[in-house]
């Protein structure tokens, strides 16, 4: 059997040096928060572009999503507390009320009763809902029951597709809790009509994954890594080479095999655990790739469940050039191929 490249990745969760850090104060704790990887009747994915004065991710392309609010649902206190991060009521309400504010989609059902449809609101009432909600007069359920006595938040359609917690080397941290939500594609295609709120936000449009990527390829967006690696995952399942032009001229039953493709693999594929269960906070390792590009391992879970016994992703790395404006050249590889490739550098280098 080959030994394994001695190559530095396990840093384990100690903090990584900071400005709080070099003043003797531990990092700040993390804000709960949630977002939602809506993917539309035709697999396209709906991508938010931040202005550049946004308080977090300026000038970026992100999901929508945010810090979840005391109405969403209770959470404990402690941020060491491993089921402050867990998903929970309040992180699917949370996601569900934050994509509505910054976009006006809302994922609602008449009822709950089987098979109903989204709820059907004109674009007047949902801006009054937004502003409302955003404004603090309601809760989005307040405001949904005023609507309509029945309807419900369809917060069990919501895939957990992994848990962000941003590494101690960024003064402000999050710990995000990733959706997937398939809408139906028999949902009319009204109610997915996405605006802007003018507040952190502009330009919110719906793209097929492998055009995002495309797109932050060429240097046209910007992607920050989660962003990025959860695009690029969905692309392998929902995208083709062969695809025409039109995504909505792929056939219902093909569009539908891709998203159920999707799901097994969120919910089943093991490396350690499914990406449903992953707890991911990028680390930045000693070694950069040979082209300059920080590696980040994904396989840390964060220092506040250093002890939870959860896991993170074994399998991939991600390279990125951080520059003033954001990450740049983001790239998701094979995690032992890279290992191997770097150890046959260093061997080759030893040698000179």
């Amino acid at each position: 059997m080959a030994s394994k490249p001695s190559i530095p990745w396990s840093t384990g969760n100690k903090p990584l040096t900071t400005d709080s850090a070099k003043a003797g104060k531990p990092p700040p704790p993390p804000s709960p928060s949630a977002s939602v990887i809506v993917v539309s009747q035709s697999n396209k994915v709906l991508l938010l572009h931040r202005k550049k004065t946004s308080s977090a991710f300026p000038s970026a392309h992100v999901f929508p999503g945010g810090n979840l609010d005391p109405a969403d649902g209770p959470l404990p206190t402690a941020h060491t507390d491993p089921a402050r991060h867990l998903d929970s009521i309040a992180y699917r309400t949370g996601a569900i009320r934050e994509l509505f504010e910054e976009s006006g989609v809302l994922l609602a059902r008449e009822s709950s009763a089987p098979n109903q449809p989204l709820l059907s609101l004109d674009p007047e009432t949902r801006l009054a809902g937004r502003n409302d909600v955003h404004g603090g007069k309601l809760s989005l359920q307040e405001w949904l029951k005023q609507q309509s006595p029945t309807a419900v938040l369809d917060t069990d359609s919501l895939v957990p597709f992994t848990h962000w917690i941003t590494p101690t080397n960024v003064p402000k941290r999050f710990s995000t809790q990733m959706y997937v939500y398939f809408v139906p594609v028999t949902e009319r295609r009204r109610h997915l009509l996405a605006t802007a709120d003018q507040v952190e936000t502009m330009a919110p449009e719906w793209k097929r994954p492998a055009e995002w990527i495309a797109e932050a390829d060429a240097g046209k967006i910007i992607l920050f890594p989660p962003q990025y690696i959860l695009l690029y995952l969905i692309s392998r399942f929902l995208d083709k080479p062969e695809d025409p032009a039109e995504s909505r001229d792929i056939p219902e039953e093909e569009r539908m095999s891709r998203r159920e493709a999707l799901n097994t693999f969120i919910t089943t594929d093991k490396s350690p655990v499914p990406w449903t269960d992953k707890f991911i906070s990028p680390v930045p390792g000693p070694t950069k790739w040979i082209d300059g590009r920080q590696i980040l391992a994904l396989d840390k879970q964060g220092p506040e469940l250093a002890e939870s016994g959860l896991k993170g992703d074994t399998s991939h790395f991600v390279l990125v050039k951080f520059s003033k404006e954001g990450p740049r050249e983001v790239q998701v590889i094979d995690r032992k191929e890279a290992e191997a490739t770097l150890a046959k550098t260093a061997s080759t280098s030893s040698k000179l």
